[in-house]
């Protein structure tokens, strides 16, 4: 148990429950989310084989042939976990982003739907500090919590052409950065050329949920040399880790 109310306890069919912590998007809820599945990781039950962090609840993939619904329940209320740790380590990566042409599609627009000025937006956009909710929606999204307020915009009336891998996209509140080439009602603030998922690499997705991140501003020509290294398999993203009481 955590918190003052209990989670919310959702059956997906016969192998597979969603634990539900709250109906918001909001660093308190995703914090009992991520103590949850620590110690899922740390205290596995047997049956369990995948645990999937979201905004606000947490969804466990289970065995019924080792494991029921009802007894995975009976197991997860009598866990004891907390969002209180005396100190932890967070891991804090550095994005390049290329706020230039041709990586900024969408900036025209957004400086007219939200009357600011081009550098405005991108000043804002990239001094954020970013913490990382989840993948979600395709292979690599990464959906990031801690958009200026002031960003905030609604989805497009109608999907845009499809946004490159890379891109930089935020809408409703929300930023992330898409892990391959889709439509979208989000608009493109800029692009990255660090390859989110790549399942060449031995951690495709190096980024998880619980980590921070914010964007280095680059030029276009060091997005096209690092584009290079990347489509080479280097990582092109610097870690920091920090300690936190």
């Amino acid at each position: 148990m955590i918190g003052k109310l209990a989670p919310r306890y959702l059956p997906l069919g016969e192998c597979a429950l969603t634990v539900e912590f709250g109906a918001t998007i909001d660093p308190a809820i995703h914090a009992k989310v991520l103590a949850l599945d620590a110690v899922l990781q740390q205290m596995p039950i047997e049956g369990l084989y995948e645990t999937v962090p979201t905004y606000r609840s947490l969804t466990i993939h289970f065995d019924p042939r080792k494991l029921t619904t009802e007894e995975l329940i009976e197991r997860l209320t009598k866990l004891s976990y907390s969002t209180k740790e005396p100190l932890c380590r967070v891991r804090r990566w550095s994005i390049p982003a290329c706020y230039e042409p041709p990586y900024c599609e969408d900036l025209d627009d957004l400086s007219r739907a939200l009357d600011m000025p081009r550098q405005r937006i991108i000043r804002l956009h990239q001094t954020a500090i970013y913490l990382v909710y989840m993948y979600g929606f395709a292979p690599g999204y990464v959906f990031l919590g801690g958009l200026r307020q002031v960003l905030t915009i609604p989805r497009r009336a109608a999907p845009r052409m499809p946004a490159p891998e890379g891109a930089l996209l935020i809408a409703a509140g929300q930023a992330l950065i898409a892990g391959c080439a889709m439509p979208t009602g989000w608009y493109m603030v800029g692009r990255t050329p660090v390859k989110m998922f790549d399942p060449k690499r031995d951690e495709p997705f190096f980024v998880a949920a619980g980590d921070e991140l914010c964007f280095e501003a680059i030029e276009s020509v060091r997005y096209t040399t690092l584009s290079r290294a990347a489509e080479a398999g280097e990582l092109v993203a610097p870690c920091e880790l920090l300690e936190r009481s």
